[in-house]
């Protein structure tokens, strides 16, 4: 039980501070820290990462979302975490955490690179410029919700880079953006996994709890914060989390 209110603290922290991430520690933490399942580490995390996404969101509403890419990018994503879902069940649990640890560097990596910026057609709400802007939209929408229900992941780490470099939002509206997001996507996501999922209120209450309140209290921290040094924190925490999955999964 402490074990489990301290990674969820950990997910927390981290889903705040970058808006992104905190499912790729949750599955791993769920795993390998708290025992739990692969087969039941994958909705519980999604219903902690939702609940904790909602809770970093509230503080960042004032500065500014983007609703219809929040809208296009969610709903494509809905049937696609089903999708995901439903191939994650055909697969042997080892390979879902290798494929998890595969995303993980991969996320670090991006996590590293100085992030790029530019004025697109999706950073205006309506008009011409969002219709053009619309099947990008789609397409992120399907990638990451697929992932989602596939890994359990909320896909933030994949949301933020896709919305600052294909879509063209600012970093800052970025963030609070995915956030919504990803809400959304959890929320998919553990409707596809539900069947015959009984839920460990122990665990998750244990997991989710300091998790929310950690996403809350680094929302607000992270203003404080130069991104760049958030950034490098996350990229080498997720490489200590993939190498920890891959010995783990490979052990077994």
């Amino acid at each position: 039980m402490m074990t489990a209110l301290g990674l969820g603290l950990v997910v927390g922290l981290v889903l705040g501070a970058v808006g992104a991430g905190g499912s790729i520690i949750a599955v791993p933490a769920l795993v390998y820290g708290v025992g739990v399942g692969p087969a039941q580490a994958v909705p519980t995390s999604l219903l902690v990462v939702g609940a904790s996404s909602l809770a970093a969101l509230l503080p960042r509403v004032r500065e500014g979302l983007n609703w219809p890419v929040i809208a296009v990018v969610g709903a494509a994503g809905i049937p696609a975490a089903w999708a995901g879902a439903a191939v994650g069940r055909l697969l042997d649990p080892n390979i879902l955490m290798l494929a998890f640890a595969v995303i993980m560097v991969l996320a670090g990596i991006r996590m590293l690179a100085a992030p790029r910026e530019s004025e697109g057609s999706c950073s205006t709400g309506a008009g011409r410029n969002f219709r053009s802007c619309a099947p990008k939209a789609v397409g992120v929408g399907l990638i990451v919700g697929f992932l989602t229900g596939l890994l359990g992941v909320g896909g933030g780490f994949l949301i933020v880079p896709a919305l600052t470099i294909l879509l063209g939002l600012r970093m800052k509206q970025a963030v609070g953006t995915s956030l919504a997001i990803i809400v959304i996507n959890s929320a998919a996501g553990f409707s596809a996994h539900a069947a015959g999922f009984n839920i460990d209120w122990p665990t998750t209450l244990a997991f989710a709890v300091p998790a929310i309140l950690g996403s809350v209290l680094a929302a607000r921290l992270a203003r404080r914060l130069k991104s760049k040094h958030i950034r490098i924190s996350f990229a080498v925490l997720i490489f200590a989390v993939a190498a920890w999955v891959t010995a783990g999964t490979v052990t077994a």
